[in-house]
């Protein structure tokens, strides 16, 4: 792949700060200040206490550095080396490869009932469930595992799995959904006899230089650059359920920062492969990254990615429907135009301190931004 010609990084230390110009290889700034300042009228009205962003397009690069990593008095600029509880990424950038990787080396069938690899989940409507049902949520299955009764643990989370029934038959529905990843996270331990943590590390991150992407952070020594997150949880899963279940789910957990997604993102446009590294073949990335929810369901999904759904907010109103990515309930993102050749990354702790912050209306914006940023428009 062609090597990337880097930018420097434009540090925002409060709301309203001015981006500094880029050098040969960066997007001209005319094209980015209103990236810059959509971001930060965000981080001025306290919904968001900062964010990283990037946007690529071959050679050329924006990055942007916004805010701070929380209201407190002593709070660290976020900087590109600031890392984020990318909560749902974990999907597309951990999961979902896994299961395709595994699937590549005939590990996994895509198209075998889940019952094949948990008969305890048999009966109650889920035999006829597909592995590829799971990993474009056309399962039928509920959103989520309920909190109550209490519970806790990996293998609780499992069984409660197994007992959702579902809803719709499968094939027919779409419903975006926790347990169907949670399901495809014990299915990846199930078949590798590897947890999904170890497994992603050492056939996904590590292949593709992602040191600063993984599970369990407070284990890596990383706490003092993880941006925290609701209740001024530093280091700690945000989501409930990942949280009850240890840290490390198929359906949240994943710690990351927007260069190392960026990589990731890298690997797929180049059809899995990064730096001559090959991590997922041609087919799979495909299969990941293309529509492969069934006929009859008007909602675009791949195999972990999101093409046309209600969640496709990041897309903007120019990106094209083929265009495809993922979001995360912290205030990430990754939207991805195999067509320019483009991608944008977008990481905030949103959920700081409260909870209560919506950022959606960004989400688009930033879309439509990137794609004018890209066309010149």
């Amino acid at each position: 792949m062609r090597k990337m010609a880097m930018c420097a990084v434009v540090s925002i230390a409060a709301a309203g700060a001015g981006c500094s110009s880029l050098p040969r290889g960066g997007f001209d700034e005319a094209r980015t200040a209103p990236i810059a300042r959509a971001i930060t009228s965000v981080i001025a009205e306290r919904r968001m206490p900062g964010a990283a962003f990037r946007l690529e397009q071959g050679p050329h690069v924006y990055e942007g550095t916004f805010g701070k990593d929380s209201y407190r008095e002593d709070a660290t600029p976020v900087a590109p080396d600031t890392i984020y509880d990318v909560a749902s990424l974990t999907k597309v950038l951990a999961t979902a490869p896994s299961v395709l990787l595994l699937a590549e080396r005939g590990r996994i069938d895509l198209d075998a009932p889940v019952v094949r690899y948990f008969p305890e989940c048999a009966g109650g409507g889920r035999d006829a469930i597909l592995v590829r049902h799971l990993l474009t949520h056309t399962s039928g299955l509920k959103a989520g595992i309920p909190a109550k009764p209490a519970w806790q643990g990996a293998d609780a989370a499992h069984a409660l799995a197994c007992a959702a029934e579902p809803t719709h038959l499968p094939g027919t529905y779409f419903r975006y959904s926790d347990i169907n990843y949670i399901l495809l996270g014990r299915l990846v331990e199930t078949v590798s006899g590897e947890r999904l943590d170890a497994f992603a590390a050492r056939h996904i991150f590590a292949p593709l230089g992602m040191r600063d992407t993984g599970f369990l952070p407070l284990q890596r020594g990383w706490q003092a650059r993880v941006a925290p997150t609701q209740d001024d949880h530093r280091g700690e899963v945000h989501d409930p359920t990942v949280h009850r279940m240890g840290g490390v789910a198929g359906a949240a957990g994943l710690f990351s920062t927007a260069r190392d997604v960026a990589r990731f993102a890298r690997m797929l446009l180049a059809g899995g492969e990064l730096d001559g590294v090959r991590v997922l073949r041609e087919a799979s990335v495909r299969l990941m990254t293309t529509a492969q929810t069934p006929a009859g369901i008007a909602e675009l999904r791949g195999m972990g990615m999101d093409i046309d759904s209600p969640f496709a907010r990041p897309r903007g109103a120019i990106f094209p429907v083929g265009s495809y990515g993922h979001t995360g309930f912290t205030g990430c993102f990754l939207w991805v135009d195999p067509g320019s050749r483009t991608f944008y990354v977008f990481l905030s702790n949103r959920v700081y301190p409260d909870g209560a912050s919506n950022i959606l209306g960004l989400y688009g914006e930033l879309g439509t931004l990137a794609a004018r940023a890209v066309s010149g428009s």
